[in-house]
């Protein structure tokens, strides 16, 4: 028995239809364009070629998810993907719980290792975009702007605060300030979806912010870890254009002329993402597994804090600033998600000492949990409001 959920979205006089088989893929499709991936990069579910394009003011964005998606092979792949995707915080944990027990499982984690796995995932979400994407954020110019706005002030902000809130050793207060300067979470875009946010948003303020980062994220950092350490900004802006603008404009190139490839290659994107994201942060965690043991607490906690902040305040600041409930979740699980295995891989090539990356290798876990219980808490709140996303559910035979 299927379901269908039709979304109406009045602030950008687009609608959407949602239909779900029971153990299917989701996928979003916009009237004249192919379907896209719900998510980004490690939590995408990938069906057929994703692309986003947008059509006349009032092009219906549609979501599909047909009992089969492809050949029996493709079909089988997609569906252990999108396991693997949906139970990614899982995989991180349990990566991070065997580095700390046996070190020796992550040593042969080398910096060229490093660079080709966030090099593919960066890949993969470019896939998942197109070249006309840009043009789809006339449609939502306020909320996009809001939540780029408070994506590289809030959290960097936060990290900063609660460096000197703990007082960090100074390793670890540049590694709690580097991946708060660094772009959204490519999970985030499904966690969206679950909490009953604009998931078309979400799309757009990963990509935006995702491409920003080779100026942002050193820009920031320099600014606000260089009193903690040394730190070399046009290093980070050459490697931040290395593994995540030329990747994702790549990705995008691509999707938007080789439509046949990435119906090949993207079922085993999320298998490359979870890989990457497991394997980076245990070898994090692996090189510095005693002085974790002797003082992890306390970066948990810092990395919790920053988290807290991110979604506490990205939410508040957007209803102050007059947006809708629904996309005001969107930017607070965009500002509150970082890209994590990014900062791991900057604080590994660009800081002397190898424990700065250990706050990014926690965040990777910490807002995943985060994340995943606010889903669950909003889905169970639809939105109210009359400019928000109104679900109805009707039964098909």
């Amino acid at each position: 028995m299927a379901v269908l959920l039709r979304v109406r979205l009045p602030s950008t006089s687009t609608s959407t239809a949602i239909r779900r088989n029971a153990p299917s893929s989701l996928s979003f499709e916009l009237r004249n364009r192919t379907s896209t991936n719900l998510g980004l990069g490690l939590a995408s579910i990938p069906t057929r070629p994703a692309t986003w394009g947008w059509g006349p003011a009032h092009a219906p964005l549609r979501a599909t998810g047909e009992g089969s998606v492809g050949p029996g092979g493709r079909d089988a792949i997609v569906r252990i993907g999108e396991v693997l995707s949906l139970g990614f915080p899982l995989w991180v944990a349990s990566a991070c719980a065997l580095a700390l027990c046996r070190p020796s499982s992550f040593l042969w984690v080398g910096r060229r290792a490093q660079i080709l796995g966030i090099t593919l995932t960066m890949l993969g979400m470019g896939m998942t975009l197109t070249l006309h994407d840009l043009r789809s954020a006339l449609l939502m110019p306020k909320e996009l702007a809001a939540g780029f706005l408070l994506q590289y002030t809030v959290m960097p902000l936060s990290g900063l605060l609660v460096s000197n809130l703990f007082n960090l050793p100074s390793h670890y207060a540049a590694g709690l300030i580097l991946v708060a300067c660094c772009p959204g979470g490519t999970a985030s875009n499904i966690v969206t979806y679950l909490a009953r946010g604009n998931v078309a948003l979400s799309v757009l303020m990963t990509a935006a912010s995702t491409f920003a980062a080779a100026v942002m994220t050193p820009f920031l950092t320099s600014k606000l870890a260089g009193q903690f350490v040394a730190v070399d900004p046009k290093g980070l802006f050459m490697s931040t254009v290395q593994v995540v603008l030329a990747p994702v404009l790549a990705g995008a190139l691509l999707n938007q002329y080789c439509n046949s490839l990435v119906y090949v290659v993207s079922p085993l994107m999320p298998f490359v993402a979870v890989a990457t994201v497991a394997i980076l942060c245990g070898s994090a965690i692996a090189q510095n597994a005693a002085a974790i043991l002797s003082s992890g607490s306390l970066v948990v906690l810092a990395v919790c804090c920053l988290h807290g902040c991110g979604f506490f305040f990205g939410y508040i600041l957007a209803r102050m600033l007059g947006i809708d409930v629904s996309s005001s979740r969107t930017i607070s699980i965009e500002v509150g998600m970082q890209n994590s295995v990014l900062g791991v891989v900057l604080a590994t090539q660009h800081f002397g000492n190898p424990l700065t990356a250990v706050p990014c290798a926690v965040s990777s876990i910490c807002h995943s949990v985060y994340g995943s219980i606010l889903a669950g808490i909003w889905r169970c709140m639809p939105p109210t409001d009359k400019k928000e996303l109104k679900f109805e559910s009707q039964k098909l035979e």
